[in-house]
């Protein structure tokens, strides 16, 4: 079956005059315009191509990839805002619509939106939604303490950063687990640090406990090894702000990562910072 929204590898069946059909297993049929047609291929040859409606409302396929394909979320820029609703760039001849009755705010050409990309079964289009929540659901979850797991940063709150989790649930970074720059529609890596008794996730974007101490020791020999002379101009004294702009890490755990490479004689600390041993 030939998924509309998504990528399919298709067999070349034909060529006409409008360009290649290709088909499916099970003899499903779309065009492949003439603009896409490979300098050179064969028939049966095998194709990986993107298959949506064109602005005649036909299906097609294209070999230039969008910047997001069906059930997943992307951060897109609004081209245009029509009385029918917002139309983004996502990176194809035609630009996918955004109903306002999809829209969590009312969005504005020139604006960039985090969006779901989803297929409406009354008109079998490719539509945007930015109301990103109503596709995220907890009530199931497939992650575990400790799991590490993909993260798209979703929106702020009062407590932190909202972030979507593997594409299904959704979670929450506290303001005091944030220790670098992050922004709407960053795809970051980060761990589970608690599931709460009503199933929502707390989230961190380095390991936990005992399991933090050893990659964050790693990235403080890294620096000292970087530098020119073997030097760190930290130590366990030193301002939490300057550790975060300098490392990325909380005061705490920068201690535990010193700590550890003390224990194994590793680096010196003194007064004006770190030396590599």
């Amino acid at each position: 079956m030939i998924r509309i929204g998504d990528f399919n590898t298709l067999e070349i069946i034909r060529e006409t005059e409008q360009g290649l059909y290709l088909s499916d297993s099970e003899e499903n049929q779309v065009l492949l315009p003439n603009r896409y047609v490979p300098k050179t291929f064969q028939i049966w040859e095998e194709l990986k191509v993107f298959v949506y409606l064109d602005n005649e409302e036909r299906l097609v396929a294209v070999t230039d990839e969008p910047y997001v394909v069906r059930d997943d979320f992307a951060l897109l820029r609004c081209n245009e805002v029509t009385q029918h609703g917002a139309f983004l760039d996502w990176g194809l001849v035609k630009e996918l619509f955004c109903p306002f009755k999809e829209q969590a705010f009312k969005m504005k050409a020139g604006g960039w939106y985090l969006i779901h990309c989803y297929l409406d079964e009354e008109t079998n289009r490719l539509v945007a939604s930015s109301k990103t929540n109503r596709f995220l659901d907890n009530k199931d979850l497939t992650v575990q303490q400790f799991d590490e797991v993909d993260l798209i940063v979703s929106h702020p709150s009062e407590l932190g950063m909202n972030v979507i989790v593997n594409n299904e649930h959704l979670g929450l970074i506290f303001s005091e687990d944030i220790f670098k720059d992050v922004s709407v529609g960053d795809r970051l890596k980060g761990f589970v640090k608690k599931v709460r008794e009503d199933n929502k996730l707390d989230i961190v974007l380095g390991k936990i406990g005992y399991r933090k101490i050893e990659p964050n020791a790693d990235l403080v020999m890294e620096y000292l090894g970087d530098s020119d002379d073997g030097f760190l101009a930290l130590n366990d004294k030193s301002n939490p702000d300057d550790i975060k702009n300098v490392l990325q890490m909380s005061k705490k755990t920068f201690k535990k990562a010193i700590g550890t490479l003390y224990k194994q004689k590793l680096i010196t600390i003194k007064e004006d910072g770190i030396y590599l041993n």
